[in-house]
């Protein structure tokens, strides 16, 4: 079983960056022959690392560093209006947790997000074989939370459950369901879900205070973020971090 000290890691060479036009990006990854499992991974994720398939990667660039690893604290977590309005909003919603898993019904509602949503990002245009290798390989005690309204499938969420708390993967949703505010609801359902678990933490990935499409993240208060190697309350509006 591979450990801390024993892992192997990689950087890529230089790319151009997905989220800040003009710049260049680094990656680091763990070595995909390192046996991970779900203490491992919960280290890693503390650290700053994310999953992706079944690859474990953090930005690893030299003269930047915008991407910033962002979580909650579900004991101490309280929405605001807005997000008690879109709860309320959706009532209707019921919602499904099921280990990750392909089905055509999951790939359908992923091939219309993607073509509908994000034509000009770099999961455009959308497979199976894409679905399968970023959603379903490398599963670690991962899940989909189905939302459904009327036995129909209207978004999916895809978390991991760590040690010390929930990772949220990814969002998807039907295009005609915009209105609802999907996404958040399924962050406000897996910081309810943490809470009953019993577990701390909500990990929402990356924040990058140039990136309008990470803006969502700091909506929800108090936020941590992974500064200078620790993890502490911070306000994205001073700057000051």
């Amino acid at each position: 079983m591979s450990s801390l000290r024993t892992l192997v890691f990689f950087a890529t060479p230089a790319h151009s960056c997905s989220y800040l036009p003009g710049r260049n990006a680094t990656t680091m990854f763990v070595d995909p022959r390192a046996n991970v499992d779900k203490r491992l991974y919960s280290q890693l994720t503390a650290l700053g690392f994310r999953r992706s398939g079944s690859h474990y990667y953090r930005p690893h660039c030299e003269y930047c560093n915008a991407c910033i690893p962002v979580r909650l604290d579900a004991r101490v977590f309280h929405p605001d209006r807005s997000q008690r309005r879109v709860w309320k909003r959706n009532q209707d919603v019921t919602f499904k947790l099921v280990p990750a898993q392909f089905s055509e019904r999951y790939y359908r509602l992923y091939e219309r997000y993607i073509n509908e949503r994000h034509a000009d990002g770099d999961m455009y245009p959308p497979s199976r074989d894409q679905f399968q290798s970023f959603l379903v390989e490398g599963a670690t005690d991962s899940w989909f939370l189905e939302m459904n309204v009327d036995d129909k499938l209207i978004g999916l969420a895809v978390l991991d459950q760590l040690e010390d708390g929930l990772s949220a993967i990814y969002t998807m949703f039907d295009p005609d369901h915009d209105q609802r505010s999907l996404g958040t609801l399924a962050i406000l359902w897996q910081v309810r879900e943490a809470r009953e678990r019993g577990l701390p933490w909500v990990y929402l990935g990356y924040w990058i205070r140039e990136s309008r499409k990470m803006n969502y993240k700091t909506r929800y208060r108090p936020i941590e973020a992974l500064i200078d190697g620790t993890w502490q309350e911070f306000d994205p509006d001073s700057g000051d971090y």
